[in-house]
Parts: C-alpha cells; structure tokens; sequence
C-alpha cells in the first residue's frame, strides 16, 4: 500500500516543480536580456527590485503588451502560472538573502562588528549589531569613521522655510573649481521632484512610495524602501510625486500616493508604523514631505482638482496617532463658512498639497492652501471661498487658526498659494521684527509680520499682470473687468502655472534680497458647464491654455524686500517650462536650476554668472547644501538623478 505525502510536503514539492518549469520559461523568454538570476545583462536591467511593484495580474499583463523598451513576450497561458512563481522566488530570495557580516579595524584600534550594506575601494557602509549604521572610508588596511558635521533633514533644510547656508567653503573666488563628487540613479523615476534630506551622514531621496537611503559621500546605496503604488484611481493622482521626506531622530517620515504617513527606521527601512491620513477613493493623496514641528510631524492633501476638501494634519512622531486637523473649509456655520453661497462646499477643494513653515520660537506653523475646485467656473461657489489661497497661521500644539491672509479670493485662474513663505527676523523701518515674506502665483510679493499677519507690503513682480490694477491696504486685490473665464476663452496674465509655484526662493540676509524664479507668461481661460463631482474624476469647470503672445519667459528675480523694487533679473532662453528652484549663500552665490538645463551659479548682488553644469536637465526640483567629512557639497534632483557637487582637491 503506497503511502500518502503529507498534504503541506506534497503541496511543497509541487510548488517546487512550478518553480523550476517556470526557470526554464524564464531562461527560454527573459534571461537573455535580464540574466538567468534577474540581476541585469547585456539588454536589460536588473529586474529584482521592480517585481514587488506589480502583482500576479499586472506582470502577466506586462509579458504580453510590452512597455517602454520591452517588447511582449509570448508566453503560453499554461507557462505563464510557473513562470510567475519563479519570479516571486526569486524575488523572495532577495529579500532575504544575508548580509556579509565583517570585522572593521578602526584607526584609532577600536573594533566594528557589523553587516555589509555597501562597499567600493574606498568606502564601507556597515550596520553593527545595534541596527546602526557606520559610513568607513579605508586608510590602508584600517578605517576611520565619516558623517556629515551640517546637516538638512527637512524639505528647506530649516523648517522656516529659507534655503540659506552660512557655511563659507564655496564662495565667488572658488565656485569655479566645483564638479560632482557623485551621481546616484533612480531607474524609472521620470524627472524627480524631491529635495535630498541628510542627517548623520545619511541622504534620504523619495519618488512615490519609495525611499532610498544613501552613503552622502559616496552616494553608495544602504537600504531601499518599495512598496506598489495604488491601483484604482482614474486620473487622481495621476503624477505619482513625491517631494521628500523628513528626518527627527531615528525616524524618517514620507508620504505615500495613497495619502498615508509612515515612518522607517532611518538606519535599516524598517516600517516603524503607518497612519491613514485620508481615504484615497474620496479623490485624496500626497505628493509632498512632511514636516516636523517639535515632536509632532504635520503633512497635508492633494486633490483640490478632484474636489476633496482639504486640511492640514498633525500627528504624533513616536506613534503616528493624529493630534489635530484642520480643514480648510469650514462645516456650515463654522467662522468662515458665510463665504461659501453655493453648493460647492462640500467638493470645494482648498487642499494643502504643498509643505508649510514652521516658527521654533513662536510656536505657530505656517501652512499654505490651495485653489478651490471647479477653479475655472465659480458659478456654484460665489464669495470669498475661505480658506483657498490663503496662508494659515497655526498653533501648533493644538491646529487652532491664529490668523489667515487670503491671497486670491474666489480665485477662478488655479493660482494656489501653495509658495513656500520664508520666516525670517530681520529690520523693519527701524526696529526688529518678525517678517514672513511670500512671492504669490497671482504675481505679487509681500511681507508681514507673522506674529499678527498684519500686511507691511505688497508690489507686484511681474511685466505682465491683468487680473487686477493691484492690491489694496485691506490686502484685497483691485480686480480689472473682464477677466473671468468665458465660455469662448479669455487672455488673462500670469498664466495657470502662476507667476511663480513651489519651487523653493531664498533669502540672504547679508544682501538683504530674496531670489525666486519667475514665469513671465499668459493663458488663455475657458469655463464649461455641466461639470459634477465623482469620485476619482477632476472637477475643473473649464480649461486654459498657454498663449503665445506674449512669448513665455522664464526670469530669475532678486526682490529687495524692503520695498518690493526688483534688483535685478536673470531672463533663460527656452520654453518656460522647467521647474527648478533656489539656494542662497552666505558668501554671496545664488544656485538656480535654470530653463536651459544647467546647474548655475551666479553673483547674489547682480545676478551675473560665474558657473554652470550643463546636465540637460528638465528641472522639477531644488537645490540643497550639506557638509560631510568636512567639505561642503550642494546637490540636486536632476532627472532621474541624484547630483553631489563639491570643491576639487
């Protein structure tokens, strides 16, 4: 009498069989481009890292249709189960395969015990048994331990929001010896958005639910978070951005594209926890990094043209419960709400997609909202719209609204006032204050005193501005007639892309001006009726598009904040199209992403050029400083890269 297998014995070997039928079909069909393991070849890349972004569905469907550079692989249907197993195999084996473990000498005697994360002929990334992680570079047989002695752990590096640095290596008598130390690649990233965060010697780089973490000096890869991205949205959320993450401690917090916070541990990747910060099928997500205020970590929402309500969310860094939240649309009968008439409130947008600022000594955190949805067509929305295109002051401790400033009211040209607003402490007319300087997308600049919001100044920035003659010393605008999107289409000026977006300015206080790229461009705005508001659908109530005439122009601007006069300008030859942003130096040097695809450095009293890195770069991102191993480097999303610039010996 034959015995029977045991059912989970039997269920194994059978699961074994599968995986090698499915072997040979990958041999047969793949390893010729992606290598018999899946770690690359001559034709293909290295696929291992890439499996647990698609499910069984969605690879199947891979195989037969092709993408980018891929063509379709004929698999018969009775293959396609085997081969799909071999690859979740050896996507498992990945994960777990074991690190190296490995003694390093110190030069000072001491010994390390850890695991391998990296290693080249001059550097060693090694976690010790503590989950630590040590960046070794070689010194003959030896070791002597690196980290970075100045640091940017949030998106602007200081959480005021001012992309300043006080530190004097780089200045205008060297800046022409600078090249890039390092290039670290993100395959299939597209053009990044994200600004690098470092602290202790770490770099952090996100693209959507993604998070590398690197060796700053070397830009050697430690530990790779990925998890899929989100099916079932239409067209919300369709970018799939993310700006970067933010380090306090051993945390480090992105958020993904289904608007949830989570935390890793900064030195393995480790999930740590994940919070829901709004439900992605009622047309909810982030694009942005969060931002820590004092042991609390806040983030806001995407999805103002898809009709979600926005707010701002608080939450606590040990365990990610909520503290607060503010919504910025009030319920009916909230202070705010009589500015809302129509039926638009509910899917009223205001969201808070972009990151706020944040002032240490006052307490308050300063959060920008915004458009309100059907941005095209204010028919169903007649009034203010509070709180769209406003800056919000904020308690910190508890979300409770300080005082506001509303931009553009019941704005119909998409003009968020989602610009970072630079907290700085400088001389007004004579005496200290507390200053909070925002250049608008509606094309004017202004400063206040933060502390009470009350309006010091405001000039426009712009050539080109038609919406409105200017603003008045209530801080309302002084609308021009004829400027409301029409059904056959009105020019109004600046276009939908604003005068400026979130591209990061600077200040510097030695000079006392404030530098941001600028458009200098116009568009063309239709409204439509019959929209209705459905989940995963925009909700726009019209169109634009970019006129011609006048010819777009994209202008580096240098504004003296005392009395709003531009200094003087930068115009770039190209399109308009790029999106690069600032960094501003104590030692007189304003690094710009410019329209022509380089890197620029350029005199801070008078614009002029002193150096330039042609990296052909369609610019989405802004520039950041730290200092590891006591030199300074400046780096910077370029494409799908990662770019480290530092001093040649």
């Amino acid at each position: 009498m034959k015995r029977a297998l045991p059912f989970f014995l039997a269920i194994s070997i059978a699961f074994g069989q599968g995986v090698q039928t499915g072997r040979m079909t990958f041999d047969k069909t793949c390893a010729k481009c992606h290598g018999s393991d899946g770690k690359g070849g001559e034709m293909g890349p290295n696929i291992l890292g890439r499996l647990a972004a698609r499910d069984d569905n969605e690879l199947a469907t891979l195989f037969r249709n092709g993408t980018g550079n891929m063509p379709a692989v004929r698999v018969p249907s009775q293959q396609m189960p085997p081969l799909l197993r071999f690859l979740r195999s050896i996507q498992r084996q990945q994960r777990e395969m074991p690190l190296v473990r490995m003694k390093a000498q110190l030069v000072d005697g001491a010994l390390l015990d850890g695991f391998v994360t990296g290693q080249g002929f001059d550097d060693l990334q090694l976690r010790t048994l503590d989950q630590r992680v040590h960046l070794l570079r070689r010194v003959g047989e030896r070791f002597r331990e690196v980290t970075s002695e100045q640091d940017w752990p949030g998106y602007d590096g200081d959480p005021r929001g001012n992309r300043y640095t006080t530190n004097p290596q780089i200045d205008k008598s060297n800046v022409a010896r600078l090249g890039a130390q390092w290039i670290f690649n993100i395959p299939n990233a597209g053009s990044l958005e994200a600004t690098p965060v470092v602290a202790g010697g770490m770099m952090y780089v996100t693209v959507a639910n993604e998070c590398y973490a690197l060796d700053a000096g070397s830009g050697r890869e430690i530990w790779h978070f990925r998890r899929r991205t989100t099916r079932g949205y239409t067209d919300a959320n369709a970018g799939r951005v993310n700006r970067g993450a933010a380090v306090a401690g051993d945390r480090v917090f992105l958020d993904t594209d289904e608007a949830h916070l989570i935390a890793l541990n900064r030195f393995t990747g480790e999930l740590l926890w994940e919070t829901v910060i709004a439900d992605w099928r009622k047309n909810y997500f982030t694009s942005s990094a969060p931002q820590i205020a004092g042991d609390l970590v806040l983030s806001g929402v995407a999805g103002g043209e898809y009709g979600s309500r926005g707010f701002v969310a608080a939450f606590d860094q040990s365990t990610g419960k909520e503290v607060w939240r503010f919504w910025t649309i009030p319920k009916p009968g909230e202070p705010g709400s009589e500015t809302w008439k129509g039926s638009d409130m509910a899917h009223g947008g205001a969201p808070t997609w972009f990151i706020g600022t944040y002032d240490p000594e006052l307490d308050v955190v300063y959060w920008p909202t915004g458009n309100p949805a059907q941005e095209y067509n204010g028919e169903k929305r007649p009034g203010d719209d509070l709180y769209s295109d406003c800056v919000l002051a904020l308690d910190r401790k508890t979300g409770k609204l300080k005082w506001y400033f509303q931009f553009t009211p019941h704005d119909l040209w998409d003009w968020d006032s989602t610009e970072t607003s630079v907290l700085i402490d400088a001389d007004w007319q004579g005496s200290p204050r507390k200053l909070l300087l925002h250049a608008d997308r509606n094309g004017f600049f202004y400063v206040f005193d933060r502390s009470d919001g009350k309006l010091l100044l405001v000039k426009p920035f712009l050539k080109h501005i038609t919406w409105a003659k200017g603003i008045a010393p209530d801080g309302r605008p002084i609308l021009n007639p004829g400027m409301r999107p029409s059904e056959k289409g009105t020019l109004v000026c600046p276009s939908q892309d604003g005068a400026t977006n979130w591209f990061s300015p600077s200040y510097n206080p030695v000079t006392g001006l404030y530098y941001f790229q600028t458009f200098e461009k116009c568009s063309l705005y239709s409204k439509r009726e019959g929209d209705v508001w459905e989940p995963g659908k925009s909700y726009l109530g019209g169109s634009q598009h970019t006129s011609p005439d006048p010819k777009p122009v994209r202008v580096l601007k240098a504004v003296n904040i005392q009395t709003g006069e531009i200094v003087w300008e930068l115009p770039q030859p190209g399109p308009a199209q790029t999106w690069g942003g600032t960094l501003s130096t104590a030692t007189g040097l304003v690094f710009v992403a410019e329209e022509g695809g380089a890197f620029l450095a350029v005199d801070a009293a008078d614009g002029k050029p002193l150096w330039k890195f042609q990296a052909n770069a369609d610019w989405k991102a802004s520039p950041m400083t730290y200092v590891f191993d006591g030199k300074e480097h400046i780096a910077i999303a370029a494409g799908s890269n990662i770019i480290s610039f530092a001093l040649a010996e």
